[in-house]
């Protein structure tokens, strides 16, 4: 784990946030590296359950929603964490984690009683903090789904079953968060609600637990270290029937990357008691009315980076070095090739090499490098896992050819400037 942390800053993937201020608590900003594996990782998500299948419809609701809609959830009453404060140290534990209910783990000083502290964070809407104008941070993207439902239903018609996806930010107030980016304050989420007929929501749910475990592997997940692991009868939240998370083998253990649940018609029924709109689903062929069944396949973008960092990180010996390189899959990698000159000090190398560069910005992530000797270049570039480096030297202003080194096999091919981007292309 600590070599993955030194990477990330290292590389420019992952910082620590507001690290010139001494940084703020299990915040993380990602870097250059960092944001384009992010993004690719939320674009080969959306390709999976929405561009590759016809029952998925997008959408993206809003961060702050009307207070009710976290009453009719449940949220206010039942999202909370017991904690203890100690009376020394002044640090705030939660229950659960303590071996010792009366004695804090970091001082020895007497704690106090556990308290009901709710795990939302709370604002105000408006220029005057009023209790009438108390509003939260969502702790979920997937209430904003839930109530569009009836929009969704009259603007496009959809029948059962059929899904809606969504990725955005949540925001929850944890007092034990930790392990890098695994567990934050501020996350984000890739969330299904899926609405299917309560006779067919067994099979559904079973079926997304299959799809969204075959994801991980197509993305290149090892498959020893991924596991699925249905939740115990005590531990499913209130609403739900089932719940099978996913789970990676971290460097720190067993740890879930995504969790399938069939919520049953919880959702839907709340919102419909609360805002006293019909949230029903009327069924032209069989001339039935009811509410859905939803199953939701939630996960976690930022531990799944996380994840896909531990799970391509590899080291290997080359003569008396050691290569390190991540072997990300090639939809997720964050550079997909890197223009090199052999020789900085040749004015004609550099502007051909750049000139390269640039025509290929036009098709893919690429950059030009040309701070160090090649083979620290090289070394640079299998770090942050780029695919293909593209090495323009002396020859290459006499044969206009190029030498193109792969990063797995280390295997090199000379190719044609005015082939190299069909080269690449049945490569990519």
């Amino acid at each position: 784990m600590e070599k993955i942390v030194s990477l990330c800053k290292r590389r420019g993937f992952i910082f620590q946030g507001s690290e010139i201020y001494g940084g703020l608590a299990n915040t993380w900003d990602y870097g250059p590296f960092g944001v384009e594996l992010k993004n690719n990782l939320k674009r080969a998500w959306w390709k999976s359950v929405v561009y590759e299948r016809n029952d998925i419809l997008g959408m993206d609701a809003a961060i702050l929603m009307h207070p009710k809609v976290w009453e009719a959830s449940g949220h206010v009453e039942n999202f909370y964490d017991l904690k203890s404060d100690c009376k020394s140290c002044k640090k705030r534990f939660k229950a659960a984690d303590l071996k010792d209910p009366k004695k804090c783990p970091e001082c020895g000083g007497e704690l106090t009683d556990s308290r009901p502290f709710n795990l939302m964070f709370k604002t105000h809407q408006g220029p005057i903090e009023e209790a009438a104008n108390l509003i939260y941070l969502r702790p979920e993207t997937a209430q904003g789904m839930f109530v569009n439902f009836l929009n969704i239903l009259d603007s496009r018609h959809p029948k059962l079953p059929f899904g809606l996806a969504q990725i955005g930010k949540a925001f929850r107030n944890e007092i034990t968060p930790g392990n890098f980016t695994f567990r934050t304050r501020e996350f984000e989420q890739m969330e299904i609600e899926y609405f299917v007929h309560p006779d067919q929501a067994d099979k559904a749910w079973q079926d997304w637990i299959d799809y969204r475990f075959q994801w991980y592997l197509d993305l290149g997940m090892k498959k020893e270290n991924l596991r699925q692991r249905p939740h115990e009868k005590d531990e499913l939240a209130h609403y739900a029937k089932a719940c099978t998370d996913i789970e990676y083998n971290f460097p720190f253990g067993w740890s879930e990357l995504e969790g399938i649940a069939n919520r049953t018609d919880f959702d839907l029924k709340q919102h419909a008691k609360a805002s006293g709109k019909d949230l029903t689903y009327f069924d032209d062929a069989a001339k039935q009315r009811f509410y859905p069944y939803i199953i939701e396949p939630s996960g976690g973008v930022d531990r799944s980076v996380l994840a896909f960092l531990a799970n391509s990180y590899h080291e290997e010996k080359v003569k008396e070095d050691t290569r390190v390189v991540l072997k990300l899959h090639k939809q997720l990698a964050p550079t997909k090739v890197a223009v090199l000159p052999l020789l900085r000090n040749r004015p004609e190398i550099v502007e051909l090499a750049k000139k390269i560069a640039f025509d290929l910005k036009k098709s893919w992530v690429a950059v030009y490098d040309d701070t160090a000797a090649i083979g620290k270049l090289y070394r640079r570039q299998d770090e942050v896992g780029t695919l293909y480096c593209v090495t323009v030297d002396v020859q290459s202003l006499e044969d206009k050819q190029v030498t193109v080194r792969d990063r797995d096999s280390m295997l090199q091919d000379r190719v044609s400037i005015d082939k190299l981007k069909e080269y690449l292309r049945e490569k990519l």
